[in-house]
């Protein structure tokens, strides 16, 4: 039997992936172009884009439009907005998935599958079809008026964590039950040896071990809830409450458009994710990527 030399194999490999590393190499021009001409806009002058036109390369760059942005906006009250409404949804929903996952995934009983079911067909229902049931119910929830100006959870940020909870609990627990049913099953077994109960079970043993599929989620989940634009603008009406994503929409004139400025305001509301992508980037590469060896 004749071997085949190492060089031809390599070689017909390459060509294997050629049609792979193009249509990625496509995908990512097409994401970038936008983006970057994005930037390029929020540093031209409102007087070259009208003089030149926005498809032109000609014209200085500079950042007057960051500033004014920043300034017409008034971005840094609806960063904080967005920061009281990100954080708390986030860790709660982190939380109380982590604990419905431990319970699905490494204990049996009789409505196990059923309730995992219920949770991840819960994400299928369109957020529209509950805009009316939830406004209404928030409206006739009393609350005193120290805490909600409406005096009902409508106007509080406590309506739109309640929400975003509920909506992103049920992805995150199908992520996460699956990432630890892939844990040996040893593990459990030796810590209840040992008396460990279930609590310390999940807080001492589990939880430890899925620390990438919960950087992971907990990325995906800060850009969804960040990005989020639908849920705040229905239960909250008071501007100075409003997240980040509605204060682009204080840059837009009545009779003219700058532009060039709205470039400039979109380009700042990506900083926070993409510093927390920064940041967490080793473990949500680690988590999407846990697995993939398997099988």
């Amino acid at each position: 039997m004749t071997a085949v030399p190492q060089s031809a194999t390599r070689r017909r490999h390459r060509r294997r992936h050629h049609g792979t590393h193009l249509f990625l190499t496509t995908m990512a021009v097409m994401w970038l172009v936008p983006l970057l001409w994005t930037l390029y806009t929020a540093l031209r002058p409102k007087e070259a884009t009208d003089r030149y036109g926005y498809w032109s390369l000609r014209g200085p760059l500079n950042l007057d439009n960051f500033a004014a942005a920043w300034e017409q906006s008034g971005m840094a009250r609806y960063f904080v907005n967005s920061a009281i409404i990100v954080v708390p949804a986030v860790l709660l929903t982190l939380v109380l998935a982590s604990m419905m996952a431990f319970a699905v995934s490494r204990f049996t009983w009789r409505f196990n599958l059923t309730l995992l079911v219920m949770f991840t067909a819960g994400n299928m229902l369109p957020p529209q079809v509950l805009a009316a049931p939830l406004f209404e119910m928030f409206k006739r929830t009393p609350l005193p008026y120290s805490i909600s100006a409406s005096g009902s959870l409508l106007e509080t940020y406590y309506a739109v964590i309640a929400v975003e909870v509920a909506f992103q609990t049920g992805f995150c627990t199908f992520v996460l039950s699956n990432y630890m049913k892939a844990l040996p099953g040893e593990l459990t077994e030796a810590a209840l040896v040992d008396g460990a109960g279930v609590w310390r079970q999940y807080a001492r043993i589990i939880l430890p071990l899925c620390r990438p599929a919960l950087a992971a989620v907990g990325t995906l989940e800060v850009i969804w809830l960040y990005n989020d634009f639908f849920w705040p603008l229905l239960f909250i009406h008071n501007g100075d409450r409003l997240p980040v994503t509605t204060a682009v929409n204080n840059l837009q004139g009545q009779f003219l458009q700058d532009y060039n400025l709205i470039a400039a305001g979109a380009t700042l509301t990506v900083i926070p994710v993409l510093v927390v992508y920064l940041l967490l980037q080793r473990h949500f590469v680690a988590g999407l990527t846990l697995g993939a060896s398997k099988g």
